[in-house]
């Protein structure tokens, strides 16, 4: 486990979620109901992911597009992948090994919630233009209160969103 340096602070994890259908996989085993994603969306994610085992996955409409979010195991680790109905790739994410974050990551985690205690890492790639960018890293962390936050931090420590910042709740 890593931790965050500095201050208090405290925040909530807001989940907010469209979802019209979610299903999760006992360990080991895929949804038994994966004849209900469309076959577009299933081949786009096994032509990216030759080996992925599907944990669960959720049926969303964003921004007035119906989107497939798969979590799924690649070669042991966690990862999702975000395919509309059509079958294009939005974005997708892996696991990411915190110790391996830039340092302009950390810093910006660091002031924004000190003594945080980072549990979890998804680097995201975006599709802009149909090619792969970095879309910065999904953290996880748990506050010096106890409190669960989601932070996305692009390479450079910009924070894009923070659900901690939407509760009102960061220092």
């Amino acid at each position: 486990m890593l931790t965050v340096r500095g201050g208090c602070a405290a925040a909530a994890v807001v989940v907010i979620s469209f979802g019209l259908l979610v299903t999760a996989a006992p360990a080991g085993n895929e949804p038994k109901d994966l004849d209900k994603i469309p076959k577009p969306v299933l081949e786009t994610l096994k032509a990216k992911f030759p080996a992925a085992k599907i944990q669960k996955w959720s049926k969303e409409v964003e921004g007035g597009k119906v989107v497939y979010d798969i979590e799924f195991k690649l070669d042991g680790r966690k990862a999702e992948a975000d395919i509309l109905e059509d079958g294009t790739l939005h974005n997708f994410e892996k696991e990411f090994d915190a110790r391996d974050l830039p340092k302009a990551v950390t810093e910006a985690i660091a002031k924004r919630y000190p003594k945080a205690a980072i549990k979890e890492v998804m680097e995201i790639t975006a599709i802009k233009d149909k090619k792969e960018v970095h879309g910065g890293f999904e953290v996880v962390l748990e506050t010096a209160k106890k409190k669960h936050v989601e932070v996305t931090v692009t390479k450079d420590g910009t924070i894009t969103e923070d659900s901690g910042a939407k509760q009102g709740e960061q220092q």
